[in-house]
């Protein structure tokens, strides 16, 4: 096996995962552990590079470069001077005068988090993402289907290097805690699993700051009591750390110094709405950018319901004047949809219906609400319909951005407009009444 090492009774590996796990008794190191933890690596930075080759290598961090500009992010590169998120970055640049920097894109971050979240949703429903860039998943029912967990974590490398063109790393062990910490101690694109067996090996040489709940704080109390290692808080009689840290914190602490963690992965509730609004850079009295700015909206809707597996049941338009007064309108479906078209028609036939004609306009809105699970959203078919049709259409579309980028695929009426950077960028100044 090329690239492996043994590291405190875990096992990290690169590749050949399954020859890597198997026993002498035919067990694996995997078995009994279905939880993984999957972190992207420098994620901010790394989906800014997939557009920037030529900076690959080189230490680059993201972030506001103004005089009270900070870190956002930082490649590997930029932390080995010792520059990490929340710096401020007249700090940062001190410390590496040559570092490169590059001012954040959220929208780009969100579509790239968005098309990860989609592959461990094709793994398991069981997803319970903690932030745009990490996620537990729950992959014991994925095991008949895609391997043992070990395996299906390397699919799920391999699936986010090729589609969304950045490196992740996987901790897989029997619970959430132990999972979250051997990610970390695999970083950057790795892979570390910490068998059932080989819990307490692993745990007990980490300092006591690896534990969740440990603060500065708490810190600075432990190491007061000479408690330097996890194995030091494990063999503290509970009745000591209780009187020191009080009774949840000490029983908390107790408990993850053994590998005690009840914790179920639970993947969040539906978002009770999905939408997109634009304020434009000057007010718009043009009925033509409106719709095209509706249209834009709508495919970026769609697209977000698709990526989480949702469909919406109502169309909700937002439309602000130049008075800052502002109105919605409404209109349920006869079925749930996740498809751009259908969005827009909605859309589109809720603002027409308002006669605004030259009312100028500041911000417009779309949204979908009524959200249920796609797979579980009844379609309206109609006669003679073909069974490949406008979400399936989209649905390619959404393969095509994840693979050459956003706005490689759009509709024509998009074209040339800027979409991707807000405001779609089509003419925004009143014309001659």
């Amino acid at each position: 096996m090329s690239r492996s090492q043994i590291t405190r009774g875990a096992r990290v590996v690169q590749s050949d995962v399954s020859a890597a796990h198997a026993r002498p008794d035919g067990r694996r190191d995997d078995d009994g552990c279905p939880v993984l933890h999957v972190d992207m690596d420098a994620f901010f930075a790394s989906c800014e590079l997939r557009s920037r080759p030529d900076l690959v290598g080189l230490p680059v961090i993201v972030g506001g470069d103004g005089s009270r500009g900070v870190v956002t992010a930082a490649t590997y590169e930029a932390r080995k001077y010792g520059i990490h998120s929340a710096m401020p970055m007249s700090r940062a640049k001190r410390l590496c005068p040559d570092v490169v920097i590059l001012p954040p894109d959220f929208a780009l971050y969100s579509e790239v988090s968005a098309g990860v979240m989609a592959v461990f949703r094709d793994v398991t429903p069981l997803v319970e993402p903690l932030s745009l860039d990490e996620a537990f998943l729950d992959v014991s029912g994925a095991v008949r289907r895609l391997g043992p967990p070990a395996v299906i974590a390397e699919q799920i490398r391999a699936r986010v290097h090729d589609e969304q063109g950045i490196t992740c790393t996987v901790g897989v062990a029997p619970t959430k805690f132990v999972a979250k910490l051997a990610s970390t101690r695999a970083k950057p694109d790795g892979l570390l699993v910490v068998p059932a067996d080989r819990i307490i090996a692993f745990l007990h040489p980490l300092p006591v700051g690896a534990l969740w709940g440990v603060g500065e704080k708490t810190e600075e109390v432990l190491v007061r009591l000479g408690l330097l290692t996890v194995g030091d808080i494990a063999h503290t009689p509970l009745d000591t750390l209780v009187r020191a840290l009080g009774p949840a914190s000490g029983q908390h602490l107790h408990d993850l110094s053994w590998g005690r963690d009840p914790r179920h992965v639970t993947p969040p509730a539906p978002e009770k709405s999905v939408g997109n609004e634009e304020t434009f850079p000057r007010d718009v009295d043009d009925p033509e950018v409106i719709r095209r700015e509706l249209l834009r909206l709508s495919e970026k809707v769609a697209s977000r319901l698709r990526a989480q597996g949702y469909a919406g049941r109502t169309v909700v338009i937002k439309v602000r004047f130049a008075d800052f007064s502002t109105i919605t309108r409404s209109r349920t479906l006869r079925s749930a949809t996740d498809v751009g078209r259908e969005i827009y028609a909605t859309a589109v036939a809720l603002y027409d219906a308002l006669g605004l004609q030259r009312a100028r306009i500041r911000l417009v809105g779309v949204r979908a609400e009524g959200i249920v699970d796609s797979d579980d959203a009844p379609r309206q078919m109609l006669l003679d319909e073909p069974e490949v049709g406008w979400r399936e259409a989209e649905q390619a579309v959404d393969r095509a951005s994840a693979r050459f980028g956003r706005g490689s695929v759009r509709p024509a009426r998009l074209l040339g407009t800027g979409e991707g950077d807000g405001y779609g960028g089509a003419p925004v100044a009143p014309r001659p009444r």
